[in-house]
């Protein structure tokens, strides 16, 4: 048999062969290579859930009748549509739950209770990519050797993770990885591919050898009991405890320490002490590709130590772990921190948009929350209080956000720092100064009281917008302050007529002037 199902009712797991579902995964491996290495997702996506489903089906036969597998072909059917469709978040998101659904439906009796049923989903979507190295080692059945192994599993999962991170962020890491040469005579190994193969024999692995419990695991006194059998000590070593626990937690600690000590001290040299770029590399290209990376780096951080500071420990590894989760937060802050610094410099050679406003106050965010772990750990606050005051913080933040005329605060940054203007940013864009609309007019009248050079075509748009800002208010209803102080500003300025009228124009208002 390739694989069991563990229910409330089944008394011992019958131990399963790992050549079959090794190689049907391998199969299933080598079909996510061909559709998705180095292309662009689309009608791959489809094919590959069908795929899987299908290998699983192979593999378990005998855990699907014809009716469970009409049911799951007819979901898989429902949930794919979407990505046939259109590839976009809320397809690829709808088949990865379809597929979920579909093989629940293949393995998962009828009958089983509806939290039996999302403690299994969990097993398959979370716990699932962590076992293929634990049940790959389990025929050495050495308690303690098997555990070493899976201790391991997490960090080099997740270290592999922030590595990838960090070398789409940084141009220096990727170019390090890239020199790696592991060619043998005339065959030469990839180690982008080869990390996609890992990955994805990791995602499958759960999905053809299909090892999932409803229920929780029992207590400890009930599990050494049970580890009187080799099935119970296979049971046992699946559990979450044994791929997220202290072990595996100080591991995981000590080698994020190490990797994110190097990216933090590339960003010292390179950004902070602005050391010079090798050849070939510009401070904005430097700047702008770690910006996103790492701060998506500081939130999967933000939430593995979260986990590690409620994980039980020994009195002597309790405080050196303590001490590498102060010090990895502490890290973690100076990589959002680099970040800020990143967009800022990127924001000065690029300019400043809506969305590049956004994300400063995003990352502000995230900086605070980093800020505050730190106080719950040195302060030893719980759980609740953490997610209080970020809570507080975000309500604040968006409550104060409401009052910033944004549009203005992008215009008259872009006009002071543009080329034209003496800055040190780039040729100013004006078609997208006229976009933020009527609040951008102050900033566009400095621009255009330059020169003459710039009152045309300018002066018309300028005036435009005018006359939509004067015909919005037309009506008292129609009040507010933040328009009342730019109606107070067109009044100083020079008097506002109303612009001729262009087919399709995008001005919508009465043939009449306003007086």
């Amino acid at each position: 048999m390739t694989g069991f199902f563990a229910t409330a009712d089944t008394e011992t797991p019958v131990k399963p062969s790992l050549l079959r579902p090794l190689a049907i995964a391998l199969c299933a491996t080598a079909a996510a290579d061909w559709l998705f290495y180095g292309h662009v997702i689309g009608i791959s996506f489809a094919i590959f859930v069908l795929i899987l489903i299908a290998f699983t089906l192979i593999a378990n036969p005998h855990l699907a009748t014809m009716p469970a597998r009409l049911r799951a072909s007819a979901v898989a059917a429902v949930a794919i549509a979407p990505a046939v469709t259109s590839i976009n978040p809320a397809s690829l998101a709808c088949g990865v739950v379809g597929a979920t659904i579909a093989v629940l439906m293949i393995v998962v009796p009828l009958q089983t209770k509806l939290q039996d049923r999302l403690w299994a989903a969990r097993g398959l979507l979370i716990e699932g990519p962590f076992r293929l190295l634990p049940d790959l080692t389990r025929s050495s059945r050495g308690t303690l050797t098997t555990n070493m192994v899976v201790a391991w599993v997490v960090p080099v999962v997740l270290g592999t993770v922030f590595l990838a991170l960090f070398a789409s962020a940084n141009p220096m890491i990727e170019h390090w990885l890239k020199a790696i040469d592991l060619s043998g005579g005339t065959t030469q190994l990839s180690l982008q591919r080869m990390l996609f193969w890992f990955v994805a024999l990791s995602l499958v692995w759960p999905f053809v050898c299909v090892k999932l419990s409803t229920q929780r695991k029992t207590a400890e006194p009930q599990q050494e009991e049970a580890s009187a059998t080799d099935d119970a000590i296979d049971a046992a070593l699946l559990q979450p405890s044994q791929l997220f626990g202290a072990t595996a937690v100080f591991r995981s600690l000590v080698l994020f320490n190490l990797l994110f000590a190097v990216q933090t001290a590339l960003d010292l040299l390179y950004l902070w002490a602005s050391v010079t770029l090798p050849d070939g590399m510009t401070y904005a290209a430097y700047a702008h590709r770690g910006a996103y990376p790492l701060i998506v780096t500081a939130l999967l951080a933000a939430g593995f130590i979260l986990h590690a500071s409620n994980v039980e420990q020994t009195p002597q590894r309790k405080r050196w772990g303590n001490l590498l989760i102060i010090i990895w937060t502490a890290q973690n802050l100076m990589l959002v921190l680099s970040s800020i610094l990143r967009l800022d410099r990127y924001v000065e050679a690029y300019s400043l948009t809506y969305w590049r406003v956004a994300a400063f106050i995003w990352m502000g965010l995230v900086a605070l929350g980093l800020v505050f772990i730190l106080l719950r750990l040195v302060l030893r606050h719980s759980d609740q209080w953490l997610i209080r005051v970020n809570l507080i913080a975000l309500a604040a933040v968006l409550y104060l956000c409401t009052f910033m005329n944004f549009a203005a605060i992008v215009a008259d940054y872009n006009v002071s720092d543009c080329h034209e203007m003496g800055g040190k940013g780039p040729s100013l864009d004006t078609d997208y100064l006229v976009s933020l609309g009527s609040e951008a007019i102050p900033a566009l009248d400095r621009f255009i009281a330059i020169g003459p050079d710039y009152r045309t075509p300018l002066k018309m748009k300028r005036e435009n917008l005018a006359y939509e800002q004067r015909w919005a208010l037309n009506s008292w209803q129609a009040w507010t302050i933040r328009s009342w102080r730019l109606q107070r500003y067109l009044a100083r300025s020079t008097n506002v007529t109303k612009p001729v009228l262009q087919k399709n124009n995008r001005l919508d208002s009465p043939t009449t002037s306003i007086p």
